[in-house]
């Protein structure tokens, strides 16, 4: 039977992937120590893996990688939450799955992989989610979010439904809740997860350098509003994230700030509290850069 490959190097990751032919389908198990559901993804990988029988070349493969460990690679992934599951060929993403539905794990691996053979007596284990039902079903202002799958109009609803913004409209208010968003303290981070709880190894990285360097910030979880993340990959012309805004500019990601510090130790002077007293405040509360004199 086959068995889940634990990738712990970037090096063994690119390594593993480049000894398997073309046409051997990848199954990429991201995970974290801490997450529950994590354990929940591992025991049905084992289970589906072992009803792959071993083959020369393998038709398909299974590896798991630490998220935490290897950020290299699960951002080029574009990993958000664990646990998460990617499908490839050939170097190409056929399909992504988020959360431990054993049903929809198995049905995304034996649609690329064909079915294997019996998973034994235990079947797969029920689904875990990652996120709470409570959380996935709020919207803004915490508002419960309402199903209308099954809707039938009634008597007293009106005959035609209320007429929606063009999408030009709806472009143009969300350029303009991002122009207000990279403004809204005057150090701006927008990261996956919180500074206290980041979700990826380039955010925490980064929050890190904010807090030795004593600078006050304001943050945006990006997980949190997709709306925001798409637009402001497009709007501000940089695909990935974290991104660090300094006065309604775009510094960018995690290198550029470390490069920026290496060429200007006090690069972050102006908004800087004192060394390792950084951290989140609200936007009123935080230091101004001082203006120049004339």
């Amino acid at each position: 039977m086959s068995s889940v490959t634990d990738v712990t190097t970037e090096e063994a990751f690119h390594r593993h992937t480049a000894s398997l032919p073309p046409n051997t389908v990848l199954v990429i198990s991201f995970h974290t120590p801490w997450a529950a559901p994590c354990a929940q993804m591992a025991t049905i990988l084992s289970i589906l893996a072992s009803s792959y029988p071993p083959q020369t070349p393998p038709t398909v493969s299974f590896v798991s990688v630490n998220a935490e460990s290897l950020p290299d690679i699960s951002e080029s992934y574009d990993v958000t939450a664990v646990p998460f599951l990617v499908i490839q060929r050939d170097g190409k993403v056929l399909e992504r799955v988020s959360g431990s539905d054993a049903g929809k794990i198995r049905s995304a691996v034996e649609k690329h992989a064909g079915k294997g053979g019996n998973t034994g007596k235990a079947g797969l284990p029920p689904q875990l989610e990652a996120v709470s039902k409570k959380e996935d079903e709020t919207v803004n202002n915490d508002k419960p979010a309402s199903d209308l799958s099954k809707y039938a109009p009634g008597q007293n609803d009106p005959a035609t439904a209320p007429e929606m913004s063009s999408t030009q409209d709806q472009k143009e208010e969300l350029k303009k809740r991002l122009a207000e968003l990279v403004k809204a303290a005057p150090v701006m981070l927008f990261m996956k997860g919180t500074p206290s709880t980041p979700q990826c190894g380039y955010s925490r990285q980064l929050v890190g350098i904010l807090r030795q360097e004593g600078v006050r910030y304001g943050f945006f979880n990006i997980l949190a509003d997709e709306e925001v993340r798409q637009g402001l990959k497009d709007w501000a012309d940089w695909p990935t994230f974290p991104q660090l805004w300094v006065g309604g500019e775009l510094v960018g990601g995690l290198d550029i700030v470390k490069e920026e510090l290496e060429s200007d130790p006090n690069f972050f002077k102006e908004y800087s509290v004192g060394k390792d007293k950084g951290g989140m405040a609200a936007p009123d509360a935080q230091i101004q850069p001082a203006t120049a004199s004339t």
